[in-house]
């Protein structure tokens, strides 16, 4: 099952065609491994991923990064813990190379006794060296929002961000979310852009989006989200797509959801979201994301298209 645009094909998907690649902590509900982040590095992919345990044992333990030479075994490199961060939980890293070869590791790090986040960078030559490495907050998030889940792009000029960013007020609707679009000459200090994605009103993504995955095309983009309708799903989005493009300026416009059905999982209450994408020397695509299971935990899984 394929997504046309009038420019490219995008891969869509597909529950039945994918394989484990990390099981949960335990069989049961809010054990959780996934938010995936993933890159090809020379023969291997490398991927950072979050492992959570259910409210009230610690949530999001830790981020953890693996390797792999076929993308579907994976061998621990290194794991950063939320004590290192003073973090009440951990939620999707965004594990990325510099021009220069170096590793990069930017952290989704819960405020204690609050629902504000921010995104903390880790860097270092080699990536089993990131769990030591000097800790710098980038996207510190304020009083009114909370910064998460970043994904970042380098196109050779300057450096790209997109957020989910959480008005922190009323606290009760602090689950609300939108992705928020951000530059940079070197990708440490950022600056925003403006309002990448929003949901829309009535629909499937109403409650909240959050982009996952962003692929160029020339002056093209292709970006995967997750969203939610409502409050209780929470935890639980589903995946759809959206376009944008590259304006005179260099800058990214925001992105146009496609209106496409969103992908879920079979399992109830149909998670399937964090869906990142490895481009593959052969042309092809291999996805991973995080997708619940029948007892209710959820797993990491990929698939190739």
């Amino acid at each position: 099952m394929t997504l046309s645009s009038p420019r490219f094909t995008v891969p869509l998907p597909r529950f039945e065609r994918s394989s484990v690649v990390i099981e949960p902590p335990s069989p049961r509900p809010g054990a959780w491994v996934g938010a995936p982040s993933a890159l090809l590095a020379g023969t291997e992919i490398y991927l950072a991923y979050r492992v959570r345990l259910p409210l009230g044992e610690g949530r999001g333990i830790a981020n953890v990064i693996a390797k792999s030479t076929d993308g579907v075994t994976f061998t621990p490199v290194t794991e950063v813990t939320k004590a290192r961060f003073g973090a009440e939980s951990l939620e999707r890293p965004a594990l990325v190379r510099t021009p220069e070869g170096r590793w990069r590791l930017y952290v989704s790090a819960a405020t204690p006794h609050t629902k504000h986040w921010r995104v903390d960078l880790l860097e270092a030559d080699d990536p089993a060296d990131l769990a030591e490495a000097p800790i710098r907050t980038v996207l510190p998030g304020d009083d009114r929002f909370g910064v998460k889940d970043p994904v970042v792009l380098h196109d050779g000029d300057r450096w790209h961000l997109w957020a989910s960013v959480h008005p922190l007020e009323p606290a009760e609707q602090a689950d609300r979310m939108t992705t928020q679009y951000a530059t940079s000459p070197g990708g440490v200090a950022w600056t925003w852009q403006g309002t990448a994605l929003s949901g829309r009103p009535g629909l499937w993504d109403a409650r909240g989006v959050r982009v996952t995955s962003v692929q160029t095309y020339g002056d093209d983009l292709i970006a995967s989200y997750d969203g939610r309708a409502t409050a209780e799903e929470n935890w639980e989005e589903r995946t759809g797509f959206a376009y944008g493009h590259r304006g005179p300026s260099g800058l990214f416009a925001p992105f146009t959801a496609n209106g496409h059905a969103p992908i879920a999982s079979p399992h109830p209450p149909g998670g399937l979201r964090y869906l990142t994408v490895v481009a593959l020397p052969d042309g092809g695509q291999r996805l991973y994301y995080e997708t619940t299971r029948s007892d209710g935990a959820h797993e990491l899984r990929t698939e190739t298209r």
